[in-house]
């Protein structure tokens, strides 16, 4: 669906390859391109990861050609075709599983039409979620709830309820697609009910994040769930990709803790005003920072228009750029001990914030109010100022950052042997019936 899905699923494969297993990813050329390396080092150690190809319809429901990945969508019509575009895949689908014969099959929870189709070969579909178990309880309720109750006043905030803490929403952070019957609505509601008579999900979490929300989504929810992340730290070469000689070398010789990681993932597209209040903001800031930039190939080795006259000289020695990211997800930043700075725009980004900034007390909001894939709502450089230096300077920075790295050492012993996502992984693969061996 995006490079967001694509590395979770990556490492989950290699994740079950490294437990013997015979594993094979199915995606199509464009995307295998992006980690084809990836699984030829997996190769070389050992794992049985193969690949197979679907040819994605991106022409038939009236795409672009090369549009065969979630983040280069541009419009909700887009986004619209893109979705029928993956509900299309199905009769190559079938084709191999009937070639192939697997004991399981996991899909994205972007494929719902998978967990009848698993059915029909008679094999168990787990869903596979990149995201967090509050992500998920939230969407399941939300889902739920009657469109005119999401529709009151916008300044009247929303109680999730059942939860097992109060979690409120501003009903801005609400996607207005399910304020009203839309198809987009219609295939979430879809998702979330595959989801429910799927064999189970798998997620990419771990227990001691969520402990309430794990427990909620499984008994009160009903939902088998199994949670063997976070996958990336048992698979650090799928997501190297900062330059080492300049990037890392300029990052090894800071002090720790001394330097603000900027990045907004593979989805998110600013505009050149919004690019300006960041750059002013982290300039005010004071605080030295590494700022990943989305470039076009076309854009390469040319001067960002956009940068305040004189910027580069006034932050010399404390700034780099780079145009490739090592990572933003909340997982990620939990498991390297750090606090956050959130910034939600749409997804589950706002349950995110939630988790970081209220539950975890790990993280601060810049402030973003309103639910937006395209386009987004512009934020200030005072707020981007503000925020930077609340989780780097003064005493609640030093509480949030002891309890970041607290939680960094919990993730990190997670999928140690005898770990809880470690003991769930084997959990899952022992109820499947699949042939494991012991891990290298």
């Amino acid at each position: 669906m995006a490079p967001g899905h694509m590395k979770p699923t990556i490492a989950m494969a290699k994740l079950f390859a490294s437990r013997g297993i015979k594993t094979t990813i199915i995606s199509t050329p464009q995307n295998v391109a992006f980690f084809s390396k990836t699984i030829e080092r997996s190769k070389d150690s050992g794992f049985e990861i193969g690949v197979l190809l679907l040819k994605f319809p991106s022409v038939k429901v009236g795409l672009p050609g090369g549009c065969k990945c979630g983040h280069m969508v541009e419009t909700r019509e887009e986004l619209q075709k893109f979705m029928k575009a993956t509900s299309l895949l199905d009769q190559q689908l079938v084709k191999l599983l009937e070639e192939h014969q697997p004991n399981c099959l996991v899909a994205d929870n972007c494929f719902p039409w998978t967990t009848d189709l698993a059915a029909k070969f008679g094999i168990p579909r787990l869903v596979f979620h990149g995201i967090n178990f509050i992500s998920l309880c939230i969407s399941q309720h939300l889902i739920k709830m009657d469109s005119s109750t999401l529709l009151k006043s916008d300044s009247e905030a929303l109680l999730i309820p059942d939860l097992p803490y109060e979690i409120k929403l501003a009903r801005t952070h609400i996607p207005n697609y399910l304020k009203e019957e839309t198809e987009l609505r219609n295939f979430l509601e879809w998702t979330a009910e595959t989801e429910r008579k799927s064999y189970g999900v798998v997620v990419n979490s771990f227990y001691e994040l969520e402990p309430a929300y794990a427990d909620h989504y499984r008994k009160f929810l009903g939902i088998k769930a199994w949670h063997i992340g976070p996958t990336f730290l048992c698979n650090k070469d799928t997501y190297a990709s900062l330059d080492e000689h300049e990037c890392l070398k300029w990052l090894n010789s800071k002090t720790p803790n001394s330097v603000v990681y900027v990045s907004f993932g593979s989805v998110i597209k600013f505009g050149d005003a919004q690019l300006l209040e960041i750059a002013l903001g982290l300039e005010a800031s004071g605080q030295q920072f590494i700022w990943v930039v989305k470039k076009e190939k076309s854009d390469e080795g040319k001067k960002e228009d956009w940068l305040p006259e004189g910027f580069e000289k006034r932050v010399e020695g404390r700034e780099r750029t780079c145009s490739k990211r090592v990572g933003s997800t909340v997982i990620e930043a939990v498991s390297a001990g750090v606090p956050m700075a959130t910034w939600p725009a749409f997804s589950d980004q706002f349950y995110n914030e939630k988790l970081v900034t209220q539950i975890l007390g790990i993280g601060v909001g810049v402030g973003v109010q309103k639910w937006e894939l395209f386009g987004g709502e512009k934020v200030g450089k005072r707020n981007i100022e503000r925020v930077v230096t609340q989780i780097m300077v003064g005493e609640k920075a030093e509480e949030m950052r002891s309890r970041a790295k607290r939680l960094g050492e919990l993730a990190r012993k997670s999928v140690e042997e005898d770990g809880s996502s470690y003991k769930d992984l084997n959990a899952l693969i022992q109820e499947l019936g699949l042939h494991s061996t012991t891990p290298n």
